[in-house]
């Protein structure tokens, strides 16, 4: 989201291990921020089989390429917190917001600038009015942000880029009126405010990206181990309520 200061996002030292290997090799910068483990129950290692029963009436699935998008809007904007849901509460400067029950719609002022953008994707008060018009989200939740962001992406329409699985300087510029962090094709922002390089944003979304198709696999695994077990017992095979990533079910 248009962010009136410097990021305030840091590179930790941390070791990425066991993650598949990708074409594009990350940056060493990017490689070295700290991701969760697999095990995890963080919301960015979330992800949607489109073949699994629609558990919401939310708009839009989230597959490993939208949540690689999502996780790579949040380290540009400061609020990945190593991947913790914690990333959610965080206001601008820094802070944290005490409930997520609504937009705090509170300007916090720095020794340059002033904004009230809050989240995990830095929306703006009114930014969030026209999300919540658009697809009736309620409250300010980790699944309504993520919902508010992938609205926003369509909104740019960078959808089918995003789908596509690849960060591309097309993509990135895309979504550089939306996210002040994020480069145009020129490599700066889009609002003249501190922006991330195109290189690092690459090489954050390759390593988020391997990580959570392997997530997939393993749900797939599963799932497809499960149904025949349920097949035995009555249950029924479950069938596939959507087709492609590039499908908003509920519209």
């Amino acid at each position: 989201m248009v962010s009136l200061a410097p990021s305030v996002c840091r590179v930790l030292a941390a070791a990425v291990a066991g993650l598949p290997v990708v074409s594009m090799q990350p940056s060493a910068q990017a490689a070295a921020v700290p991701f969760p483990s697999v095990e995890s129950s963080a919301r960015s290692l979330s992800v949607t089989l489109p073949e699994e029963p629609k558990a919401s009436a939310l708009p839009y699935i989230i597959t490993p390429e939208r949540r690689a998008l999502l996780n790579t809007i949040r380290f540009a904007e400061g609020t990945w917190k190593g991947g913790r849901d914690l990333g959610y509460r965080v206001m601008f400067g820094g802070g944290l917001m005490a409930s997520l029950d609504r937009h705090p719609n509170r300007v916090i002022r720095s020794s340059r600038y002033a904004s009230a953008a809050a989240g995990a994707y830095q929306f703006m008060p009114f930014t969030w009015d026209l999300v919540k018009r658009s697809i009736g989200v309620q409250g300010f939740g980790p699944e309504a942000q993520d919902q508010g962001a992938l609205f926003l992406v369509q909104r740019r329409k960078a959808m089918g880029l995003t789908d596509t699985g690849v960060m591309s300087p097309k993509l990135a510029a895309l979504l550089a009126p939306e996210w002040a962090s994020f480069p145009t094709l020129r490599g700066v922002s889009f609002y003249g405010q501190p922006v991330k390089r195109f290189t690092q944003l690459r090489g954050f979304y390759n390593v988020s990206l391997a990580q959570l198709r392997q997530i997939r696999d393993r749900r797939r695994e599963l799932l497809s181990r499960r149904e025949p077990a349920e097949q035995q017992q009555g249950v029924g095979v479950r069938r596939p309520v959507c087709t492609g990533p590039t499908v908003l079910c509920g519209l």
